[in-house]
């Protein structure tokens, strides 16, 4: 579930994983690019040395990962408090991990985030009644920035 399964979770009454389970960052990814990453861009060049497209993107990014963290500490606000939960958001989505990041429960339990490992037997039983398929592909793909029509590519050859 990674970072779709953070946000699924962090609203929640209860937090309950597996102890082999993992949650991910929530760092916005812009065009398959980390928004984090694409900021860093704006610190290291100078500014006349970089492209219009990426100062675009370097914009969307700032604004993204501001309206996760507002949202995540939203979220966390009536958990832990005003300061912990701007604390945790900007963790969680300010680039500090990679966005594959796996998340454990230890990891959560750190930043304050409660998580329990009781996981009910049930819900073990109910999970092997719904297989897993091997898959050749992976579940998400991104489109590449800037996206071009294969007819352009052509032309650019």
């Amino acid at each position: 579930a990674m970072s779709g399964g953070t946000l699924i979770a962090l609203p929640a009454d209860e937090i309950v994983m597996d102890e082999n389970a993992v949650l991910g960052p929530l760092d916005p990814q812009i065009g398959g690019y980390p928004a984090a990453s694409i900021l860093k861009v704006l610190e290291t060049k100078d500014l006349n040395e970089i492209d219009d497209e990426t100062l675009i993107l370097a914009d969307v990014s700032r604004k993204a990962i501001d309206q996760v963290k507002r949202f995540v500490k939203d979220l966390l606000r009536d958990k832990m408090g005003e300061e912990k939960a701007e604390e945790v958001a900007d963790k969680l989505c300010s680039g500090y991990w990679t966005h594959d990041y796996p998340l454990t429960y230890e990891h959560l339990r750190e930043l304050g985030i409660e998580v329990s490992t009781d996981m009910p037997q049930e819900i073990y039983d109910l999970m092997d009644l719904y297989k897993q398929t091997e898959q050749q592909r992976p579940s998400v793909q991104y489109i590449p920035i800037p996206y071009r029509r294969k007819s352009e590519e052509k032309s650019k050859s």
